[in-house]
């Protein structure tokens, strides 16, 4: 490798780990310790795949899912997650529009169509309900009566979970969790950081997140780790992993 060449990979790395260094600060600004929750989001989301988040109720999955959105520029939605909830609510759907032309059918968007979907208490809709998110996350697409339309890059879906043995709450279909790449489990926070909560959240000095990174430089982001080359052992190791833990 050419000396120009060399210097053009360190600059591209050190720009890398500037941003991440970035997001992180940011997402610190809200989030209260959990490093490894937040490195396994990030993860997910530089990977370009999905994240499940599940824990108790009131633990901040879902503020966590809020911050991340406000520290990048791009578009957020959430969708609340109930057994009456239809799979149209979430997708879309045609509606009868009239005009100076007449009657027609046109495509009214759902809350999928966005950078960042949070999926908020998944398990509390019914499985019918959540294959409405298989084709996105899986295809990054949308097929509405024929007609498919396609998701804007980045696309991330953020989904937190209750515990199964808490009432009102179905089991995630094995297609569904496929999907995801990580199932990160939040646990309770520590004493120390009990009080910095308590801290942030009982004076007049609310923290608030910035943007700090846009939605262009997270696809250039995707890109750049991808080309990263995989060691030899490493990837068997992976392979070693999935052959031995498959069903």
């Amino acid at each position: 490798m050419s000396t120009a060449a060399a210097a053009n990979v360190e600059s591209t790395v050190s720009s890398f780990t500037a941003d991440l260094s970035k997001l992180r600060q940011e997402i610190g600004t809200m989030i209260v310790g959990q490093e490894k929750i937040v490195e396994g989001v990030l993860m997910c989301l530089l990977g370009g795949g999905h994240a499940l988040l599940e824990g108790v109720p009131g633990l901040g999955k879902t503020m966590l899912v809020r911050t991340l959105a406000e520290t990048i520029h791009a578009t957020f939605s959430r969708i609340q997650f109930t057994p009456d909830l239809m799979p149209a609510d979430i997708v879309g759907t045609n509606v009868i529009v009239e005009d100076a032309q007449g009657k027609r059918f046109e495509f009214q968007k759902g809350p999928i169509f966005a950078h960042i979907v949070l999926a908020d208490e998944i398990n509390r809709a019914t499985p019918k309900t959540q294959s409405a998110l298989l084709e996105a996350m899986s295809e990054a697409s949308v097929t509405v009566a024929k007609q498919t339309y396609k998701l804007e890059k980045p696309f991330f879906v953020l989904a937190t979970q209750n515990p199964l043995e808490m009432d009102g709450t179905y089991p995630l279909p094995e297609a569904q969790l496929d999907r995801f790449f990580f199932k990160l489990i939040v646990d309770y926070p520590k004493k120390d950081q009990l009080h910095t909560i308590l801290d942030r959240t009982t004076s007049n000095d609310t923290p608030k997140p910035r943007a700090v990174i846009h939605k262009d430089r997270i696809v250039e982001m995707r890109e750049l780790v991808r080309k990263v080359p995989l060691a030899r052992q490493i990837q068997d190791y992976a392979v070693r992993v999935v052959l031995a833990t498959h069903p």
